[in-house]
């Protein structure tokens, strides 16, 4: 008995089951990578590599927002450097538009960068930050896809061993069972064996061919179950683990179409705000008057001089007394007469150029031109009144606060006001007497006299009876020097000293402030400069005034003993009382 199988056979299904597909398209069927079975390992080769384009253009994104952000401190340092510096001689020259315009436009810069700030922080949240999570998820979904397909692969390759195997055993065993019939008949023809060997033999056969019909059996039953479980690998489970693997990668896909719309979405929102900036910048160049300018160059440089006369001519033929003409330039300061030097140069200026003094000019601004002079002491007036408008908003609201006090006692001690109240009172006068005096060089200035009242007189009537004199002596000097210059000289004949009057003697005699606490010295502190005090370590005494953010507290040892010390050398312990009195009057100070 003859049996033959080849692996052909073996892998062909017993029965084909018909399939039924519904095919919409061409392109449906082309879509499923169903038909990609024997391709495992390049879909797993594939699906990496998306992984680590989708980690490349993360890399590409955080490479963009660092770019983004070092642009934005770049730019942010760039507006910062030219800025005008406070209180500097360039702040000043900001005044013209052309410099103003130059100064919005450091502005827009810094809100400029602002905005590239903007583009790298939500590049990082919305696009970076979220693509580093579904990457880690996406990992962990390949690995359990291809871990199912390896797995259902591992299991149809044993199916495919034991069906081998029990292959291998039906064909052994039909040719043993081959071999013992073909014994069996050998020994029935020999007339020399005996019968029991004949039935021995017969026996042996029949055992042989009842083994091969048992492999036989059991390789059909291998077989078919084999072919049930290739049709199930090969049209269930891979076709189902291929899908999710197809489903997944496709969700790659659109993963990071829209991260790329998102990286242009987030540039496009700030193109508004950019494009804003720029309008404010083309407004601010637009503002540039040329002709204001040039106006303004005027008022800063226009001295109010005169151009100079004609020189009358001088004859020198005549042997006489050379006589200066009046509308001449020279030199001269004492009584008008110079001897003439005959072959040398005139001395005489053409044009009044001004001296520049050095130090401090006057207080009077007598060294200035009388069109800059003029406008230093409309300025220094205007500056006066706002401080005595400053003086007078927190005299009234000290006078609030303690009305409050008066009609609420809880609140407040009312007499606790009235010292602050008397200095604001004195501070108000004295800025009113400073003003007078201004207003008086400026009334000199403008050739008129100020218009004072009653009382006014009253009360700086010492000071013009101490001052009329310098005032007057200082408008002669000017106008009896024939250059029209001015001098450190001049300007030190006209500063005029005030002699102490009995208004200052009251600011002399002023109650010290009240204390509003104590303190305790932690460490010796050796007060050397003007307006500290020296400290023993452990040394208590008084708080009169609290740090005000400059790290300095002021307090009192004696009535004769009084300074200011770092705060971080003392530990203070304020009266809760004088406490709130002491910030109420900060506040309204501010």
């Amino acid at each position: 008995m003859e049996f033959s199988f080849s692996r052909r056979d073996i892998v062909r299904p017993l029965k084909q089951p018909t399939r039924l597909i519904l095919r919409t398209t061409e392109q449906t069927v082309l879509a499923s990578w169903s038909h990609l079975q024997d391709q495992f390992d390049n879909l797993e080769k594939h699906t990496q590599w998306g992984i680590d384009v989708l980690e490349k253009y993360i890399k590409f994104v955080k490479e963009r927002t660092e770019i983004e952000l070092s642009y934005a401190k770049q730019l942010r340092n760039l507006s910062k450097k030219y800025q005008p510096k406070k209180n500097s001689k360039e702040e000043e020259e900001y005044r013209y538009t052309s410099t103003k315009a130059f100064l919005a436009t450091l502005n827009e810069m810094n809100d400029y960068a602002g905005q590239h700030e903007v583009i790298s922080e939500n590049m990082t949240s919305l696009i970076t930050g979220e693509l580093t999570r579904y990457v880690q998820e996406l990992k962990q979904e390949r690995k359990s896809h291809f871990h199912d397909g390896r797995k259902a692969q591992q299991h149809i390759e044993t199916c495919w061993k034991q069906l081998e195997a029990s292959k291998r055993r039906f064909e052994r065993d039909c040719k043993e069972a081959d071999r013992a019939q073909q014994y069996f008949e050998k020994m029935d023809a020999d007339i020399n064996v005996t019968k029991a060997d004949v039935e021995k033999a017969r026996q042996q056969a029949q055992l042989r061919h009842q083994m091969a019909e048992d492999s036989k059996a059991e390789y059909c039953s291998t077989l078919q179950k084999f072919n049930s479980e290739q049709h199930d690998h090969y049209y269930t489970h891979i076709p189902n683990i291929f899908q999710k693997i197809q489903e997944m990668e496709e969700r790659r896909i659109v993963r990071i179409g829209e991260s790329m719309k998102t990286f242009a979405d987030v540039d496009r929102q700030v193109i508004p705000i950019i494009g804003k900036c720029l309008d404010e910048i083309t407004k601010a160049a637009e503002s540039i008057d040329h002709k204001n300018d040039s106006q303004m160059v005027i008022e800063a440089f226009k001295s109010g001089f005169e151009p100079p006369g004609d020189v009358d001519f001088e004859d020198f033929t005549q042997p006489m007394k050379r006589t200066v003409s009046e509308s001449s330039l020279s030199n001269s300061r004492g009584d008008g007469k110079s001897e003439p030097k005959f072959g040398g140069k005139s001395k005489g200026k053409l044009w009044p150029f001004i001296k520049k003094n050095k130090g401090a000019g006057p207080e009077d601004f007598s060294n200035l031109p009388p069109e800059q002079r003029r406008k230093k002491l409309q300025q220094k007036v205007d500056e006066l009144n706002k401080d005595i408008q400053k003086e007078m908003d927190q005299r009234d609201a000290l006078t609030k606060m303690k009305d409050v006090y008066i009609k609420n006692p809880q609140m407040g001690d009312p007499a606790s006001v009235d010292h602050r109240l008397a200095e604001l009172g004195q501070n108000i006068e004295k800025l009113r007497l400073e003003v007078q005096k201004f207003e008086g060089w400026l009334a000199e200035v403008e050739g008129r006299l100020p218009m004072r009242t009653e009382q006014a007189r009253r009360q700086s009537g010492l000071y013009e009876a101490q001052n009329t004199s310098a005032v007057n002596s200082c408008a002669q000097d000017r106008e009896s020097s024939p250059d029209g210059s001015y001098t450190e000289e001049q300007s030190q004949e006209t500063e005029m000293k005030v002699p102490a009057t009995d208004f200052d003697d009251e600011f002399d005699d002023e109650e010290p402030l009240p204390t509003i606490g104590t303190c305790k010295a932690l460490y010796t502190f050796e007060g050397q400069n003007e307006g500290t005090i020296s400290v023993a370590e452990g040394e208590m005494l008084y708080v009169i005034e609290e740090d005000k953010g400059d790290g300095w507290t002021r307090i009192r040892r004696n009535e004769d003993e009084e300074g200011y010390v770092p705060t971080s050398y003392v530990e203070v312990y304020l009266d809760k009382n004088a406490k709130d009195v002491y910030k109420s009057l900060q506040k309204i100070s501010e």
